[in-house]
């Protein structure tokens, strides 16, 4: 696969990808004229194989509240990305938020399991109904 493919005329030197030994990228030294220097304009970018190994997305529809939807806009405007990349982040961070509370959870359980003490006991009790029910 041929990912570089050169208009001027000069030296030329194949690298080969070290994951995928098909994966060829020739590079050129431009021509010295001063046309030829002028950005990237020197060569072309050709895929002829799929990219990289990314998982495939997912196109979901999701209604948001206009106030939420607000805020997400805000977000994304503040860190210049889209808003679609925030809500990708808000998402990530609240699964992996849950899935701590899950391990913690799991965790008071074992030492409520494990635990000898009375008021140990009644303590860790009241933390995982907590947790369970609420304050």
């Amino acid at each position: 696969m041929v990912l570089f493919q050169p208009r001027a005329l000069g030296n030329e030197r194949p690298t080969v990808d070290s994951e995928n030994e098909s994966t060829v990228a020739t590079t050129t030294t431009p021509a010295t004229t001063p046309e030829s220097r002028i950005g990237a304009k020197w060569c072309d970018l050709v895929y002829t194989k799929r990219m990289g190994a990314t998982s495939k997305s997912l196109r979901q529809s999701v209604s948001l509240p206009a106030r939420l939807a607000k805020r997400v806009k805000s977000l994304a405007k503040s860190q210049r990305t889209s808003a679609n990349r925030v809500l990708l982040d808000l998402i990530e961070s609240g699964l992996e938020s849950k899935e701590r509370e899950k391990e913690r959870f799991f965790l008071l359980a074992g030492r409520l399991a494990e635990s000898g003490d009375a008021a140990e006991r009644e303590r860790l009790k009241k933390e995982l109904a907590r947790m369970t029910f609420g304050e």
